[in-house]
Formats: structure tokens, sequence, C-alpha cells
């Protein structure tokens, strides 16, 4: 059984008056945070690429939340996630940077003149620690992440002077739609699953979407004010972890 998530109660009308657009807000990583981020005040436009968005749309007005759903294809991330080192094609390689900084940058340019009109914002870019480690047959994916994290430093300096703060969220392993579904097509479920990969993260189990989508909102909050060009890991420990791994037996500090 995996470690239940401590209990949150929202900052009532932290985001009062603020909209965002979050891009892939459908399901997953992304709707934890159009959710999260409607319970404390603030409206939000998500965009997506399938009919997922049309019923999480419904579902957000059923709540009371105000949200606006835009579909369409920024790029196919899901397609870069799987496209291998040595057979990828110039086409593939297109598509990951297409879906990852090329995407990003194009978004941002886009709403920086209203957010310049508002007197400045915050700006959350979506990374991975595959942006940070290397990973088998992962050349195409990891090489976008990274670029991503560098994107967001620059963007950050240039975008300073506008009261614009830039940052990036880094997550480890998260359960999600997709991985429930890779993880019952081999059967077990979590229960299983989550033993297993939890071994490559410090606090022994994978992350929940709330888990990104709550520092997340920190970050886009006055809270983090005097914090931009900063990537914040949401691993459980996964890349200060180094190859020994957990080892055989957990060493709890101040234990008998």
């Amino acid at each position: 059984m995996h470690t239940p998530i401590p209990s949150h109660k929202p900052v009532a009308d932290r985001f009062a008056n603020k909209v965002a657009i979050v891009t892939g807000g459908s399901s997953g990583l992304g709707r934890s945070i159009v959710e999260e981020f409607c319970k404390e005040g603030g409206k939000v436009l998500f965009t997506g690429i399938s009919a997922a968005g049309e019923k999480s749309q419904e579902e957000f007005h059923a709540a009371g939340y105000t949200t606006t759903f835009l579909r369409g294809d920024m790029a196919n991330e899901e397609f870069c996630a799987t496209a291998k080192a040595l057979d990828a094609t110039t086409n593939d390689w297109m598509r990951s940077f297409t879906a990852g900084p090329l995407a990003y940058a194009r978004m941002v340019q886009n709403v920086v003149p209203p957010m310049q009109k508002a007197g400045g914002g915050s700006i959350v870019n979506m990374s991975s620690i595959s942006g940070h480690i290397a990973q088998v047959n992962r050349w195409t994916y990891n090489a976008a992440k990274g670029a991503v994290n560098q994107l967001t430093k620059c963007q950050a300096l240039d975008l300073a002077p506008f009261n614009i703060r830039v940052n990036n969220v880094d997550p480890g392993w998260i359960w999600s739609n997709e991985t429930d579904k890779a993880a019952n097509m081999d059967g077990g479920g979590r229960a299983k699953w989550d033993a297993i990969w939890g071994k490559y993260h410090m606090l022994r189990r994978m992350g929940q979407a709330i888990e990104v989508a709550r520092p997340t909102l920190f970050l886009l909050s006055d809270d983090a004010s005097f914090i931009t060009g900063t990537t914040l890991m949401i691993d459980g420990g996964y890349c200060s972890m180094g190859p020994e791994g957990l080892g055989e037996t957990a060493v709890i500090a101040g234990s008998d």
C-alpha cells in the first residue's frame, strides 16, 4: 500500500482575480493543476488534444469552477517519449522539440504582451527528471527536456525587467492515468508497481498528480515572488540518489 498523501486545505482566494493558461490540462498533471488553481479562486483556460478535455470541462463546471477548454494539438509529446535513440529520424527529433521547447517558447511569446500590460506574472514550464539524467534509448525526449530547463533560465533573465517570473518543475515518476494503464496491462495495478518503481525514489513510492500541482501553484503565487530562473525538483529524491539506490535495508536517522 502506498503512503497516503497528507491532507491539504486550499488557500482561499489566493488566486482571486487571477487567470491561468494550462496547456495539456485535460488529464494527469495538467488537470490537477487546473483543479487546484480553481479551488483557490482562479480562472483557467486549458488546452488538450482529446475528448477528455470536454469531459474535464463538464466536471469543472459542475464543481463551480470557472474554466474554458480549447482543443488543439501543440504537438504529440507522447509520441516523442517513445522515440528511440539510434533509430530516431529527423522527423522524430523535430516532433520532440516541437512538443517541448519550441511549443513552450511560442506559448511564452504569446502570453508576454498581455502579462506586461497586467504588470507582470508568473510562468511555470513543465519539464522532467529526464532533463537531468541519461536513460536508455531516450535521446530525443531527454534532450528536449534538457532544452526546456535551459530555456527557462533564458526566459527568466529576459523577462525579469517586466516583472515576469519563469521557473520550471521537474517531476519524477508520477502515478497518473497513463501509468495506471501501463501497469494494468502488465497486471497488478498500483499495489504491485508502486513497490517496484518506488525503489528509484528516496520516498519509496511514486508521486501523485496533486503533489506536482501544489508546488506548481506555489511558484505561480506571490509567495514565490523572489523566485525565478529556478528548477524545482518534485521527484521524491530520485535525482539526489546515487547508484547504490536504497540498498537492501532502510536506515532511518535517529533509530535504534
